[in-house]
């Protein structure tokens, strides 16, 4: 899961996924991170809205702390996938040439009306981080039953 800086949205989609998946009986079988396409916030705790927004939902993202995106990442990941058009231009750039991750927007899976990208709550209002986590659990839950219709080598 990627965005901007790693505070947001993209650790709180970590943590949605996480919890998600928990819930299909798949947290062991599916690695699950995130990370910024900027280097700004690196080692820092998510904002604390986002924290308490998640919180809200039984969502714990205080363990995660902002990285940057790395090489390695195409390479260990199967998908990359990025909160809007902005960064997905970004891990384009990034991407190595022989990797093996699909690279997508999230909200490509499953979004609500009228969005294609999770729009960054950080110079908003508070409303903010709510749709930014009702987005982000429609994305998780198209993502799941996709990986799940086409990886073989989880339970259908």
């Amino acid at each position: 899961m990627v965005c901007l800086g790693n505070i947001c949205r993209s650790p709180s989609a970590e943590g949605v996924l996480r919890i998600a998946l928990g819930k299909r009986g798949l947290a062991d079988k599916v690695g699950v991170d995130s990370a910024g396409t900027a280097a700004w916030h690196v080692g820092n705790s998510p904002d604390p809205r986002s924290v308490a927004h998640a919180k809200k939902r039984a969502v714990d993202i205080t363990s995660c702390r902002a990285r940057q995106v790395a090489s390695d990442d195409f390479h260990v990941f199967d998908y990359v996938l990025a909160m809007d058009k902005s960064n997905l231009h970004a891990l384009k750039q990034l991407q190595p040439a022989n990797s093996k991750a699909r690279l997508d927007l999230l909200l490509s899976f499953g979004s609500l009306p009228g969005f294609d990208q999770v729009p960054d709550p950080y110079y908003g209002e508070q409303d903010g981080f709510d749709m930014v986590l009702d987005l982000i659990e429609a994305g998780v839950s198209g993502l799941i039953d996709h990986i799940v219709a086409h990886d073989l080598r989880l339970p259908q």
